[in-house]
C-alpha cells in the first residue's frame, strides 16, 4: 500500500512556536461550539458539537498532548461530551481562566510555556497572553483575534479546534505518525 504523505501544512514559525506544547486549553462556547445556544422549553441547554473537533482532541491525547477545558458555562450536555472524549482537566463555570489554567498547569507539572490556548473572546485573552502559543477561530472576537498566533480558517464549532489540534500534532511531530496508522 502506498501511503501518502501528509497533505497539510503550516508555516514553519508557527510549528516551531509550538513545538514544545504539552497541555492545550480550550474554551467552549464559540470554540468547540459555534458559540450559539439553544433552549428546549424547559430551559435546559442543546450545544451541538462538531465530530471533526472531537477527533482532534482524541489524537491530541495519543500525541501526549493533554486537552483541557477552562469554561464559563456548565451544562449535562458539555460534560456528557467531554466524558465521553476522555478530557479529565475541566473547570467549569468560571469567567477568570487564568488561575483555573494556573491550577491545571500546577497539576500536570507544566508551566505556561509549554501550554497553548484557543480562545474567542474577552474572558480568553488573560490565558491566551500567557501561553506559549495562542490560538483563536476565524469567527472569534477581533480582540481574540489580535492576541492569536495562529487564526484558524475555520469558525468555532465548525472544525476550528480540529485545525488547532491538528497544527499542535504536525509542531509535535506525531501528525503523519497518526495519520499512517489509519491508512494502515
Amino acid at each position: 500500500m502506498n501511503i501518502p504523505t501528509p497533505a497539510l501544512n503550516f508555516d514553519p514559525a508557527l510549528l516551531l512556536r509550538a513545538q514544545g506544547v504539552r497541555v492545550a486549553f480550550f474554551d467552549v462556547d464559540g470554540v468547540l461550539t459555534d458559540g450559539g445556544l439553544l433552549f428546549t422549553e424547559h430551559g435546559e441547554t442543546i450545544k451541538r458539537f462538531s465530530t471533526l473537533d472531537g477527533h482532534g482532541l482524541k489524537m491530541l491525547q495519543q500525541a501526549g498532548i493533554t486537552p483541557a477545558v477552562i469554561t464559563g458555562r456548565d451544562s449535562t450536555p458539555l460534560r456528557v461530551r467531554l466524558e465521553a472524549l476522555g478530557i479529565t482537566h475541566v473547570r467549569y463555570g468560571t469567567e477568570d481562566k487564568a488561575p483555573a489554567a494556573q491550577q491545571i498547569l500546577d497539576e500536570l507539572g507544566l508551566n505556561w510555556s509549554q501550554a497553548a490556548h484557543m480562545g474567542d473572546d474577552w474572558p480568553d485573552l488573560a490565558v491566551m497572553s500567557r501561553v506559549a502559543f495562542a490560538c483563536a477561530p476565524s469567527n472569534a472576537h477581533i480582540e481574540a483575534k489580535a492576541m492569536a498566533h495562529y487564526v484558524t480558517q475555520r469558525e468555532g464549532g465548525h472544525g476550528a479546534a480540529r485545525e488547532f489540534c491538528d497544527l499542535l500534532l504536525v509542531a509535535s511531530g506525531r501528525y503523519a505518525e497518526l495519520l499512517r496508522g489509519y491508512l494502515a
